[in-house]
This record gives C-alpha cells, sequence and structure tokens, in this order.
C-alpha cells in the first residue's frame, strides 16, 4: 500500500487515478511515499525521510525546495501544459481588457446614477474617455514558447495580430505547434523595440528575474502594455509603474497583485487566475497523479523539475532497482559489479542523466537481499535508492 500526503485539495479526478486498494491518500498520512500539492509553501517544511517523490499539480514550482530535494534524491513532478488553454484565454482576456479599456469603463458604469434619461445621457457624454482600439493593428510580443506561450502566440494571429516570438531554447514539439506565422525574434531586445504588446512566459530565475526593465520598456512604442501571468519578479514593477506614470505603457495586466500595484488605475490586476478553472485543475491533477504512480510502481520519470527523463519497459519476474545518484564517472560500473558481486544478472539496464543528477533502471533477475541494498547505498554519491 502506497501512501500519498495532499498538502492542498487536490481535484477528485486526479486522486481518481490512484486506485484505492493500493493507494491511501489524505491530508495527514504517517510516513508517506509521495506528497501532492498545489500552492502549499514547502520550504520551510519538514519533509519526512519516507518521501519519495513529490507531485506538483500545476506548472510552478517557486514553493517547492527543489534543490532540496535534488540533495535527497527526490524527483519532483509538475504539470506543463495541462493549464497552458485557462492561462492563453486569460491573457488573450487581458489584451481585450487593456485594449478596450474595460476597466475603467465597468468602473464608470457602475458609479453612474439617477434615471434611465440621466444615466443614458451620462454614458453618451462619458464614454468618449474609454475610447480603446482594435487587436489586428498592434503586435504582440511573446517571450518564452513553451506550452502556455505557443498557444498565447497562436491566439494572437487568429486574432488578426501579427506576432513576434522569442525563445532560443524551444523543444522540438513546441515548434512543430508553433503557427507559421509567428515571426521570430533574435533576441528579447528585438522583441520590445518592435511589439505594442508584450507578454511573458518564462520561469521566474536567477536569468528571468526583472527580465521586463525600465531599459527594455523604453523601447517599446508609446501606449505598449505589458502582460505577466507567469510569476511576480519577472517584471520590474516600478519600472512599470513609472512608465504608466508618464504615459509610456497604456497598461499592464498582473497576475500576482502586489500593495504598490493594487491602487494605479492602469493596473489590471488578477488574483492569481491562470490556471483558476475547474478543466485545469482537473488536468494539472490527473496529470500528476499519473506521473506519480509510474514512479512509484515503476521507477518511472516523466515531467521532472529535478530528474532526467527516464522509462523502461518491465520485464521478466525479477525485481527493479532505481537508483538516483550525482552525475559522476564510474558509477554504473560500481553498481554493475555489486549486482555481479551479488550473484544478481542484469536484464536490463537505462542510464540517464540531467545536470548534477544522474538515474539508473535496472531490471535483475532475482530477489535484491537486503545486504546488497546496503552495499549499493554505500556508493558514494548515491542520493536515494528503491526497490520495486
Amino acid at each position: 500500500m502506497f501512501k500519498i500526503q495532499t498538502l492542498n485539495n487536490i481535484s477528485g479526478k486526479g486522486l481518481q487515478r490512484l486506485p484505492s486498494e493500493s493507494y491511501e491518500v489524505a491530508s495527514e498520512v504517517d510516513k508517506p511515499d509521495a506528497i501532492m500539492l498545489r500552492s502549499f509553501k514547502m520550504h520551510d517544511m519538514e519533509l519526512p525521510e519516507s518521501v519519495v517523490a513529490i507531485g506538483r499539480a500545476g506548472a510552478g514550482v517557486n514553493n517547492i525546495p527543489v534543490d532540496k530535494m535534488s540533495a535527497k534524491g527526490v524527483p519532483v513532478f509538475n504539470a506543463p501544459g495541462a493549464n497552458a488553454n485557462a492561462v492563453k484565454e486569460l491573457v488573450v482576456a487581458g489584451l481585450l481588457m487593456a485594449a478596450r479599456n474595460i476597466t475603467p469603463a465597468q468602473q464608470f458604469a457602475a458609479g453612474l446614477s439617477g434615471n434611465d434619461d440621466e444615466i443614458s445621457k451620462a454614458v453618451e457624454s462619458g464614454k468618449k474617455n474609454f475610447v480603446g482600439y482594435e487587436l489586428p493593428s498592434k503586435t504582440l510580443g511573446v517571450i518564452g514558447l513553451g506550452a502556455i506561450g505557443l498557444r498565447v502566440a497562436n491566439a494572437a494571429l487568429s486574432l488578426g495580430m501579427k506576432v513576434v516570438g522569442f525563445d532560443p531554447q524551444i523543444s522540438v514539439q513546441s515548434a512543430w505547434q508553433l503557427d507559421s506565422g509567428v515571426e521570430k525574434a533574435v533576441s528579447i531586445d528585438q522583441v520590445f523595440t518592435k511589439c505594442d504588446a508584450v507578454s511573458v512566459h518564462v520561469p521566474l530565475l536567477d536569468a528571468t528575474r526583472g527580465l521586463v526593465s525600465a531599459q527594455r520598456i523604453a523601447m517599446m512604442p508609446k501606449g505598449g502594455v505589458i502582460v505577466n501571468l507567469a510569476r511576480g519578479g519577472i517584471c520590474d514593477d516600478d519600472a512599470v509603474l513609472s512608465a504608466l506614470d508618464t504615459g509610456h505603457l497604456h497598461a499592464y495586466v498582473i497576475d500576482f497583485p502586489t500593495s504598490k500595484l493594487l491602487k494605479h488605475p492602469k493596473v489590471i490586476s488578477f488574483p492569481h487566475l491562470g490556471a483558476s478553472t475547474e478543466e485545469a485543475e482537473e488536468n494539472c491533477a490527473i496529470m500528476v497523479a499519473d506521473q506519480v504512480r509510474e514512479y512509484l510502481e515503476d521507477g518511472t520519470i516523466k515531467n521532472s523539475v529535478n530528474f532526467p527523463e527516464a522509462f523502461m519497459p518491465r520485464g521478466g519476474g525479477g525485481k527493479r532497482i532505481t537508483i538516483a545518484n550525482a552525475n559522476v564517472p564510474n558509477m554504473v560500473g560500481q553498481i554493475s559489479t555489486i549486482l555481479a558481486t551479488a550473484n544478481l544478472n542484469i536484464a536490463d539496464l537505462l542510464n540517464k542523466s540531467r545536470g548534477d543528477i544522474a538515474y539508473t533502471i535496472i531490471d535483475v533477475d532475482g530477489e535484491v537481499s537486503d545486504d546488497t541494498v546496503v552495499s549499493l547505498k554505500g556508493i558514494e554519491g548515491v542520493l536515494s535508492l528503491r526497490v520495486i
């Protein structure tokens, strides 16, 4: 029986992927094998030693101490692309709200009073203050062409906008799905220079913090729009607010409001709604539940943010050993020697690496003794080991 601890409410459709006859799932579990969560902040959490996997029912993992998990040999899974359509729709909504001045116009209409004739006169008099523009007259820049960014780019094209995209590490899969009408930029600066609106779709890393800077905002045509539904910190909020005050920027669409941003009339703030649809929450839960289950039952790794992809079909009636270790020379040789000494034949073996982490799946003919497990764990650089 595998035990799963949930730190947030996880969609029931995802939890249904974990059969009750072999999984115990609850918010309080003694010695859990894995943890599933959404936005719970784990950085100050004392992780039970029993945990061998963490599944984030969403894309971002800023709330998880990934480096700490890597040092323990614990893979962290996420659900890239499962919420992509939901975020794409909110980006489009933000662009439309900015273009047509919907927020101030709605606030104006909500504040009207009097009888119908008086309201009608006020409407006709006041609507001139909210004249907007149509999206086909503008160019959208999309920074980051992953699962979300490529959908935003394709949607903007379908709305008649010109689109410029930038992603030096675009995957083959994303490239195949990207509409050929998207112009490829050679640099981030070129995106800001050519585009009336810019939407960012990158993770928050040291390299992306403050990516939307005062210098880059100054490169944009007057009246530009910035959309940030990715992560707070990617935009320099002080620089954005200054550009809004001078009129260089027309609007800022943000999914991560702060005390600085909330009161500004040209800021369109959402309460972290990017993935807040029933469909997105279900998709994320299903994806991450499947990935955690496959790892617990077979050692398969898919969509991990800190481990390499690893899949090897199971065959025969022996045992499967999975080992996470530092990515250094001669690890496989040392493992093979110990297995040979234990008179265990290797039926199949897969070794993958990603940065400082290597991961090995080994199918052996026969049972793996406790002494063999101790010997394997004793290899310098081994971070974690499981016998399945």
